[in-house]
């Protein structure tokens, strides 16, 4: 398999030319931006508040399905799930929930590369809110400073947090490593499942999909090809 470096800083030429339905842009994964699209006014109630409003709309849902809620095993359905948005599956769209970062001088004057890998992840499809389950594999040459290992999966997680595409995932860990650790010596591969193709559409449950970023020294062949040799991918 060839992998590409997932560039979304412009729209491809053709979107240009072609208007997509709603329809159309959910069924073919296309995404606008490498930021999530947010509201100005996104932080302007409380998660309390975010929380009950989720709660009296997944209500209604439910009773639009004609399920009974006075049912105890649905009953306090519309609670959980709004709690389960704002707190977990959801809670990477708020910038307080960013991971905090503290680096450490290389004092080892380890000048390799370091990579981590497998690290696991659920996220969301933005189209259809249904699960992207994936591993990420980031690595990263010091430019004199390191990071603690565990915020390498807190980033991921962070971003994986919120309805998301899977290039922009890419896009954003990556950026993310390279303001943290001031470097641009940064790669990111992300291997995952959309539960949108396995699930429905195409109900396709073998195949997978992969985006890759590379950028400052791993942009040249030889570093490319030990970060894809450490993950069992090279020749």
């Amino acid at each position: 398999m060839k992998l590409h470096e997932t560039m979304l800083n412009t729209l491809p030429d053709w979107e240009e030319r072609i208007t997509l339905t709603d329809e159309e842009i959910g069924d073919e994964h296309i995404s606008t931006s490498v930021d999530t699209p947010m509201r100005a006014d996104a932080f302007a109630i409380s998660d309390e508040e975010k929380k009950a409003r989720i709660e009296f709309h997944f209500r209604q849902i439910m009773e639009t399905l004609g399920l009974d809620l006075r049912d105890d095993s649905l009953k306090g359905t519309p609670k959980r799930v709004a709690k389960m948005y704002v707190e977990e599956i959801f809670s990477g769209l708020n910038p307080a929930n960013k991971p905090s970062v503290a680096l450490f001088e290389n004092k080892y004057e380890y000048n390799g590369m370091l990579i981590e890998k497998d690290i696991a992840f659920y996220s969301n499809c933005e189209h259809h809110f249904v699960p992207i389950i994936g591993k990420a594999h980031v690595a990263y040459i010091s430019s004199g400073q390191v990071i603690g290992l565990s915020k390498l999966n807190r980033i991921v997680q962070y971003f994986a947090k919120r309805p998301q595409v899977q290039e922009r995932l890419t896009m954003q860990i990556a950026r993310e490593l390279q303001r943290v650790l001031g470097t641009e010596d940064i790669a990111v591969l992300i291997d995952a499942k959309h539960l949108c193709v396995s699930s429905r559409g195409i109900k396709d449950d073998s195949s997978s999909t992969v985006t890759s970023y590379f950028g400052g020294a791993f942009t040249k062949d030889g570093a490319k090809q030990e970060f894809m040799s450490c993950l069992g991918l090279g020749k």
